[in-house]
């Protein structure tokens, strides 16, 4: 049975076969049935080499990836939220589709701009009231 591929955005699909799942024994709540379940899933993505994934794409998946990408550009993401095998592997494939999809996003384009001739006015006229303000604080001249 083959798997159908994973949509990450509109025209950004993911090969299941890239995923690669482990499963190693969670610590935490469960009572004796931690010690006999690996419930716990570690999920492994090779991002840099990842044919789904354009090169503009991987680059701005390395810094929100961050300690979750090995130095090769695989990600490991480790989820053991859950009590149950299937409700983590959800959880492990979620949190990766939404990293992906993050950094799938392209970064808006910043037009730079100049304050108007009017917001140049209005910030020196404040700056000369303050300094007045600031002048009248001083020792006070006059009679003695």
């Amino acid at each position: 049975m083959a798997k159908s591929p994973i949509q990450i955005a509109d025209d950004l699909f993911l090969d299941p076969g890239e995923i690669e799942e482990t499963f190693i024994r969670a610590g935490g709540p469960g009572g004796q049935n931690v010690n006999k379940v690996s419930s716990a899933v570690q999920l492994r993505f090779d991002a840099r080499h990842s044919p789904a994934l354009s090169n503009a794409i991987y680059l701005r998946l390395k810094p929100l990836a961050g300690r979750r990408m090995t130095g090769d550009g695989v990600i490991v993401i480790t989820a053991n939220q859950y009590r149950s095998q299937e409700r983590n592997r959800e959880d492990a494939l979620n949190r990766l589709i939404d990293l992906i999809f993050e950094a799938a996003k392209p970064p808006k384009y910043r037009r730079p701009t100049k304050p108007s001739r009017a917001a140049k006015k209005r910030r020196l006229d404040s700056k000369r009231h303050r300094a007045r303000v600031k002048g009248d604080r001083g020792a006070v001249k006059g009679e003695d």
